[in-house]
């Protein structure tokens, strides 16, 4: 009898837009952790699921159409499966879009790996009218089928079951062997002979694999191959074959895969119906319209940034109440009047600043729901879509879309995502220009701010207005960089339009929990490390007169402190643009991270243990006009970037001076268009 696994490792795959993630929250809810792959900026999802008495350790692996090595994602998924071995590869395909999706399926079969089919969004593919003979289909793969709907929690119990009966057993792999024909079999057959000498090679891959992807010329293979012998022969047969089909051997390999693939679809897929508009085709028809759909994305950003606003005021209300609660209970352990400096670092440094952060993360928790719930519909790759066409227009890539979206969360893993972009100018474009795109940092900024100046019925305008300053800026840049700098052709765009879908309950809490708790860490670590610091700048040194004084005023404290001295040398270049000594102290820590900007007003202003939030609005009030407020917030928008993408800037294009250029030339342009916009506004006024 098979010794049973309690422990199995699952590598989850399967293409962009197969519900692969809806799979994987689906099995894992809240047990799973986001990381990176070691050595490259590719996310890595891991999570844990308990089956009767197995325990299955779940790995999400990069979305990816091939396992052929172009990117970065191929890349990941395929060594993983090497290297790691897992004891299951669950393929999650979209039964919708049936024979694309099981190209990758024919790949992993060919590096024999033990394999479970999730035949996903079953009800789109029986709404298309789909028919699948899942027994002859699993036939004739060679490899166990479970019909699945993601977002509906549908088969996955079975998935579960076939998955560990798969893990259990040893002739798990499929046997199925795809015949390429005469020729290519009988290169094969040479390459796998002459691979004899590649034993390290060997203890990876089966000879056979090895020798297809030598015909595909697949670069990672070929840096692995040590015998100049094996690679001369490789290159003759490539030779001898491109004489023979008069094309690339990786072309016909291709065409002989989609081929078996087709064929086996035509026995066991039956299409009831032969052609018709659903509902996705009357919904595109409106909001992908030339004229139309622009227009309608700006609608929904307004209607996400109101909402951000009017629902957002309530639980911040708790927030803040509970943060006045603990700074006076806290006071309450020194005598009324008494000052303290522990007192001042706890109550103004520690809760002033990570408080004045963490009350803003309603607002967070609000926009990224709202952003989940327009990605499970399938609107935002209608919104590239339509965007598709301006991206086009300023040089760039249409995927730059992608990567500019996520921007609006966070600038780093945007700036991460920017290698789905296989052109170097079209990248390294978009990485310069994406901290234009307001990122949730920036939020804390605004919501201070706007409720303290604006009207409630304007703050949504106010908002939507500076995130399009920040996209034409970005547009502009990112012309002006095609055209000088980074000159060269953009490639065609084809974007996938994936169908319209409810997203589930379950996938949008995961959204804003992972988002909101990045969030909440950075205020507990980085943001409380930076506000003490920013403390310590703030209250030393202290001149002889404040040591001997007990009353004396943190503005007089300030004074005296380094960044007192600091913001009181940088005073006058900024006066032009109406920012006094405590905005330019704000600046200061916000260059650390953005967030930052706002802990530094608390303790500037020196809140104490019996105000909160709307005393500090109050006294921005009392010391700024609506036209400083919205300079303020357009020179934060635009200004350098935080020292975490600073970093990663560095990293994704290689070269510190892009990172510098980026870093020095965001801060002018801040500095010149700030200038100019309240000039303009104290003429007019």
């Amino acid at each position: 009898m098979t010794e049973k696994i309690k422990n199995i490792t699952i590598a989850l795959a399967g293409n962009p837009n197969s519900g692969k993630t809806t799979v994987f929250n689906s099995l894992t809810g809240m047990r799973q952790h986001v990381g990176n792959y070691p050595g490259v900026t590719v996310e890595k999802k891991e999570g844990l699921c308990h089956h009767k008495d197995f325990v299955l350790n779940i790995v999400d692996l990069p979305g990816t159409y091939s396992l052929t090595a172009y990117s970065a994602e191929e890349i990941v998924a395929r060594n993983f499966i090497v290297e790691e071995k897992p004891d299951v590869v669950v393929d999650v395909i979209d039964s919708a879009n049936i024979e694309r999706n099981l190209y990758l399926a024919v790949q992993l079969m060919e590096m024999e790996a033990p394999i479970v089919l999730a035949f996903n969004m079953s009800d789109v593919a029986k709404n298309k009218g789909l028919i699948f003979d899942i027994e002859m289909l699993s036939s004739l793969f060679g490899l166990p089928i479970v019909q699945t709907i993601g977002n509906k929690d549908q088969g996955i119990n079975e998935l579960l079951e076939a998955t560990v009966k798969t893990a259990q057993d040893k002739q798990r792999c499929s046997n199925l062997r795809i015949k390429y024909g005469k020729e290519i079999e009988d290169e094969l057959e040479k390459l796998q002979q002459q691979l004899q000498t590649e034993k390290d090679l060997l203890k990876k891959f089966n000879s056979r694999w090895i020798a297809v992807k030598l015909l595909e010329q697949d670069e990672e293979i070929l840096k692995q191959v040590k015998d100049t012998k094996v690679l001369d022969a490789a290159q003759d047969s490539i030779n001898h074959l491109r004489e023979i089909f008069g094309e690339e051997p990786e072309i016909i390999i291709a065409d002989r895969r989609y081929g078996f693939i087709s064929g086996a679809c035509q026995e066991a897929v039956k299409n009831t119906i032969e052609t018709r508009h659903n509902r996705s085709d009357m919904i595109d028809a409106v909001v992908t319209h030339r004229v139309f759909g622009l227009p309608i994305f700006v609608a929904l950003m307004y209607i996400v940034f109101d909402l951000t606003f009017r629902i957002g005021k309530w639980p911040m209300g708790w927030l803040e109440g509970l943060f006045g609660f603990l700074s006076r209970y806290i006071s309450g352990f020194w005598p009324t009047g008494q000052e303290s400096l522990i007192k001042s670092l706890i109550v103004d440094g520690i809760l002033g600043g990570v408080g004045g952060v963490v009350i803003f993360l309603p607002n967070i928790l609000l926009l990224f729901m709202a952003i989940a719930v327009l990605e499970g519909t399938g609107y935002m790759a209608r919104a590239a879509f339509v965007t598709d066409r301006i991206m086009h227009k300023i040089g760039l890539h249409g995927k730059s879309f992608i990567p500019m979206l996520i921007g609006f969360g966070c600038t780093v893993p945007a700036i991460m995502a920017c290698r789905i972009l296989e052109n170097r100018r079209n990248r390294i474009t978009t990485i310069l220009v994406l901290p234009l795109f307001s990122c949730g940092a920036r939020i804390t900024i605004y919501a201070l701010f706007i409720p303290a100046f604006f009207a409630l019925k304007w703050r949504g305008a106010v908002m939507l207005l500076i995130y399009f300053i920040g996209i034409v800026l970005a547009v502009i840049a990112a012309k002006i960089l095609r055209l000088t700098l980074l000159r060269g052709e953009t490639v065609p765009f084809v974007m996938e339009l994936p169908p319209y879908r409810m997203p589930t309950f379950k996938a949008i809490l995961i959204h804003m929990w992972e988002r909101g708790w990045l969030y909440l860490k950075k205020a507990g670590t980085v943001i409380l490390v930076i506000s003490v610091i920013l403390w310590f700048a703030g209250n030393f040194p202290r001149s002889a007169v404040e040591q001997e004084e007990e009353d004396i005023s943190q503005k007089q404290i300030l004074e005296y402190s380094i960044t007192g001295r600091l913001s009181g040398f940088l005073e006058p270049a900024f006066k032009p643009l109406g920012f006094d000594k405590r905005i330019v102290t704000a600046l200061i820590g916000a260059m650390a991270a953005k967030e930052v900007f706002v802990a530094q007003m608390g303790i500037t202003y020196a809140i104490s243990e019996h105000e909160d939030v709307s005393v500090l609005r109050e006294k921005l009030r009392a010391d700024y006009t609506p036209l400083q407020a919205f300079c303020i917030m357009l020179f934060c928008l635009i200004s350098a970037p935080c020292v975490a993408t600073v970093a990663v800037t560095r990293a994704e294009t290689g070269r510190i001076g892009w990172a510098i250029f980026q870093w020095a030339g965001l801060t002018a342009l801040a500095y010149v268009v700030t200038l100019v916009v309240y000039q303009l506004g104290m003429y007019l006024s």
